[in-house]
Formats: structure tokens, sequence, C-alpha cells
């Protein structure tokens, strides 16, 4: 199991969670076409057809693109193919949050 971080941009939270595989987040977020960008050392995972699916609630990390939906933020290895511990804390994951 690996430490991630929720988002929940109805809720407007951010909270942390335990996720095993890809399925986990998947099942998270609510979809399993999942897709990622990075966040420092860490990788945010949301809904590919996020704006197709016209995701309530949105939220944006820095300058990423806004995304629609839940997200996962959780640490990487191995090109992505292996879940690590999410690097970033949450106080600086939260201010570096906008909900939209």
């Amino acid at each position: 199991m690996a430490q991630a971080y929720l988002i929940s941009p109805q809720d407007q939270t951010i909270a942390p969670i335990e996720v095993a595989d890809k399925a986990a987040i998947a099942a998270a977020i609510g979809y399993s076409t999942l897709e990622t960008d990075a966040v420092d050392n860490d990788r945010l995972f949301f809904d590919e057809e996020c704006f197709i699916r016209a995701t309530p609630g949105r939220f944006q990390i820095d300058s990423l693109i806004p995304v629609a939906g839940k997200g996962v933020v959780v640490g990487v290895a191995d090109d992505g193919e292996t879940l690590t511990n999410v690097q970033i804390d949450l106080e600086t994951l939260r201010s570096r949050t906008a909900f939209k």
C-alpha cells in the first residue's frame, strides 16, 4: 500500500488515503481512464475524459491544466509502474491547490 492524497473539488478537500495499485486509484477517482501529470516528484492521477464527461467540480495545482472531478497524488517508481508513498506534504499540496 502506498500513501497518497485524494483531492475532491466538490468537497474542496484533500485527504490522505492508501492505494495498492492503479485499480485502486481508478476506484477512488470513479473512472478507469487515467491520465497523469507531474507534481514535483509525485504524479497526479485524474480522469482522462473529465471534461468530456462534464464532471462537476474543478481544481488546479500550480500552473497545471485544471482538472474536473477527483484526483489522486501519489509517488511512482519504475516509470510509473510502481506506486510509492507520496513525497509532497499535505499542507504544501493544499497551499498549491486552487478549487474552481
